[in-house]
C-alpha cells in the first residue's frame, strides 16, 4: 500500500473541462476517442460501452482512460452506429448542453462528465500507462457527488471556484484509484507501475522527453540521459514500461499537439514542427492514424466543447 501512496503523492492532476449533457438522439460511436481521461455519471437513461455493450445505468459511472478507443452508445444499444469523425462533425445532432432543470428531468436522458489529466512526476499519463480498458464504476455516491460539485463550481461565478475545482478534481482522481484498488481491478498493471515509477533512470528519461518534446529524442540521446548503452536503452525502457521508447515518444508528441490545437491558434505546420515533426504531411498522416481524425478536425472538435 505504501507504493500506491507514493504514486498518488507523485501525481500531478489538472482539471480540463466538465459539462452536463442531454442525449438529443441516440447514437453508437464505433471508435470513440479522447486524449484526456473522462469520467461520466449517468443522470437519466443508459449508456453502453465496450465490445459486449456493457450497460451503465442511472447513478453509475463510466471511466475512460485517455488515449483508449472504445465503442460507446448513448441512449440505446441499438442506435445508429457512426464513426468518431462523423460524430465530431455532427455532434449537436446527438449531444447537447443541458441546463439544471433538464438534468433533473426524468424525461430527459443525459449524463454529466469531468475530463482531467493525471501525470506521475508531471511526465507520464498514469491511467494511460496502466494500459487498462474503460470500466464501469458502480455504487460510488462519492464520485457521483464530486462530478456534480465540480460542474456546479465551473458554472458558478463565486470567488475561489478554481481552487475548489482543483482540490475536488484531485479528490476525484484519488477516489478512482481507491475504487480500482478496493475492487482489485488491473492488479498486474498496478504492480508493474509501482515498480517502474520508482526507477530514477526511467524518471529521468520521462522528464527529459517532456522538456525536449520537439528535439532529438533518439535512443542515442535517451541512453546518455539514463547512463546506459544505446543498444540497451530500448530493451530497458520496454522491460519496465511494456512499450518501446519511440512509441512512447510519438504518443507524447501527439498529446502535446492536441494541447496546442486546443489552446493556441498556431498553424498545423507550426504545431507539427514544435512537437518534433519537420515534415507536415507526415505529421498529419501520423496524427490521423493515431486519433482517427485529421488535426484540423481535432481543432474543430475542441471548438465545439461548449455546444
Amino acid at each position: 500500500m505504501e507504493d500506491y501512496n507514493k504514486i498518488i503523492e507523485s501525481l500531478g492532476v489538472r482539471y480540463i473541462k466538465s459539462r452536463n449533457m442531454k442525449i438529443a438522439k441516440a447514437v453508437t460511436i464505433d471508435n470513440f476517442y479522447d486524449v484526456e481521461n473522462t469520467i461520466i455519471v449517468v443522470n437519466n437513461g443508459d449508456v453502453y460501452f465496450g465490445p459486449d455493450q456493457e450497460k451503465v445505468s442511472e447513478g453509475d459511472m463510466l471511466f475512460i482512460p485517455g488515449g483508449k478507443s472504445l465503442s460507446i452508445s448513448f441512449g440505446s444499444v441499438t442506435a445508429q452506429a457512426i464513426s468518431n469523425e462523423e460524430f465530431i462533425s455532427n455532434k449537436k445532432k446527438y449531444l447537447q448542453n443541458a441546463n439544471d432543470s433538464e438534468i433533473n428531468d426524468f424525461d430527459v436522458d443525459g449524463f454529466s462528465q469531468v475530463m482531467f489529466e493525471a501525470k506521475v512526476f508531471d511526465s507520464v499519463n498514469f491511467f494511460s500507462s496502466l494500459n487498462i480498458t474503460p470500466f464501469a464504476i458502480r455504487n460510488s455516491t462519492v464520485l457521483g457527488d464530486l462530478i456534480r460539485l465540480i460542474i456546479n463550481e465551473d458554472n458558478s461565478v463565486k470567488p475561489g471556484k478554481n481552487r475548489i475545482i482543483k482540490v475536488n478534481t484531485e479528490y476525484l482522481v484519488v477516489e478512482v484509484i481507491r475504487y480500482i484498488l478496493d475492487n482489485r481491478l488491473f492488479v498486474e498493471q498496478l504492480v508493474t507501475n509501482s515498480t517502474y515509477f520508482k526507477d530514477p533512470r526511467l524518471i529521468d528519461i520521462f522528464s527529459y522527453i517532456k522538456k525536449n518534446i520537439g528535439g532529438d529524442l533518439s535512443n542515442k540521446v535517451l541512453a546518455r540521459v539514463a547512463n546506459v548503452s544505446e543498444d540497451y536503452v530500448g530493451q530497458y525502457f520496454k522491460m519496465l514500461t511494456g512499450i518501446n521508447p519511440q512509441d512512447y515518444i510519438e504518443y507524447q508528441r501527439m498529446e502535446a499537439a492536441v494541447d496546442l490545437l486546443r489552446t493556441t491558434k498556431k498553424s498545423i505546420r507550426d504545431i507539427g514542427r514544435e512537437v518534433g515533426y519537420k515534415d507536415t504531411a507526415y505529421f498529419c498522416r501520423r496524427f490521423k492514424m493515431m486519433f482517427g481524425i485529421p488535426a484540423g478536425k481535432m481543432r474543430r472538435r475542441e471548438s465545439l466543447i461548449n455546444i
